[in-house]
């Protein structure tokens, strides 16, 4: 009998999903206009505390847009935590501007506010926080940063929907929070993202640079360049079924990874993702730390491999690839995670029986490992 395998993401969608969806095929309405975009940006921006939710094509257009609607541009700097996914970089890049790389804490794996205020030049516009593997930033802590100086200040919560920081959520933590959407993300639509706001004048910005610039008031006059940065009725739609389930889903990915932290607490060479204090963590992904000499951690995922187990590293840090190459940025501690990062399958539909069957295969795993 082979061994079943296990993807460490897959996404959870229902009968739900696909009633919303062919009905939005069926009404025509399958492009950047239609009746459930207008619901699901309600709808989000409800769930998160924020006044606004402008919809958009992904998490990475998200970021960009809002950099862009703020004014970033060339000359300008914006700081941005060393251990994140490239497109958090990349954004700042977009705008002509330059990310500043800082470390990040190891106690939260988040940017890390002293090495932020260290950071703070004359050409910073912006600090753009990462809520990584679904733990919030220090949003009190960055936000007296950005008041003393005047700053933006940019949540990228693509992993943290459903987290809460002293029982806000995030999504009205910052001036603006960008989400993604993507496949391997708590709630999707296969590739989506929207950026929120209770800021409504940085709103009107965004919703007329996400269309081409199209003035608002007379169509086909475009005042300036803008982006078609716009998200589709039917992904709005699979989006609207995945809000309406977000609390169950929500709910059973918490349970995966309370399972893992239970059946591997005694697996001394596995740390899991600490929570600070009044941190609720989004359930994205099961997230733990491997001790051990360098390559450990990779010896692991190939063992795992073998045995029917799909894993993925944490992020190689943004100052060690080829196009933000830096090797004097003093980043130890996520060198560090970079190095013993690793993600275990997280989706609602693993039972608690597979979480055990995985966790028995990560012991077996770590047995081989020197």
């Amino acid at each position: 009998m082979s061994t079943q395998r296990f993807p460490v993401a897959r996404p959870s969608l229902s009968g739900l999903e696909e009633r919303y969806v062919l009905d939005a095929v069926r009404s025509g309405w399958i492009s950047s206009q239609g009746p459930y975009l207008q619901r699901f940006e309600a709808e989000f921006a409800e769930r998160v505390g924020a006044t606004t939710a402008v919809a958009t094509s992904n998490g990475t257009v998200a970021l960009h847009l809002v950099l862009a609607a703020a004014g970033v541009g060339p000359g300008d700097e914006v700081i941005v935590p060393a251990l994140t996914y490239v497109a958090t970089a990349n954004a700042v890049r977009y705008c002509g501007a330059r990310p500043v790389c800082v470390d990040v804490s190891a106690d939260t794996w988040c940017v890390d506010p002293e090495r932020v205020r260290a950071a703070v030049g004359p050409r910073t516009r912006a600090v753009l926080a990462v809520d990584l593997y679904g733990h919030p930033a220090d949003y009190p802590a960055l936000r007296a940063i950005c008041d003393r100086h005047g700053l933006l200040l940019v949540a990228d919560a693509a992993e943290s929907f459903g987290a809460t920081l002293h029982g806000r959520p995030t999504g009205s933590l910052a001036d603006a929070t960008t989400f993604s959407f993507f496949g391997n993300k708590i709630v999707t639509s296969g590739e989506g993202g929207c950026v929120t706001t209770s800021d409504p004048a940085l709103a009107d910005r965004m919703r007329l640079l996400r269309n081409q610039g199209m003035d608002p008031q007379r169509r086909y006059f475009f005042p300036e360049v803008g982006f078609n940065y716009r998200l589709t009725n039917v992904c709005a739609a699979l989006l609207c079924a995945q809000l309406a389930r977000a609390d169950d889903i929500l709910a059973r990915r918490d349970a995966v990874l309370r399972g893992y932290e239970r059946e591997l607490a005694d697996a001394v060479r596995l740390r899991p993702q600490p929570v600070a204090a009044g941190a609720r963590r989004a359930p994205w992904m099961a997230s733990f730390l491997v001790d051990g000499a360098p390559g450990t951690r990779d010896e692991l995922a190939r063992g795992l491999d073998r045995l029917g187990v799909e894993t993925r590293p944490f992020f190689v840090p943004i100052p060690r690839l080829p196009p933000y190459a830096d090797d004097t940025a003093a980043i130890p501690v996520s060198v560090d995670l970079g190095r013993r990062g690793l993600n275990l399958p997280t989706y609602p539909e693993l039972t608690d029986t597979d979480v055990k069957v995985i966790s028995e295969r990560v012991r077996q795993a770590l047995a081989t490992v020197a």
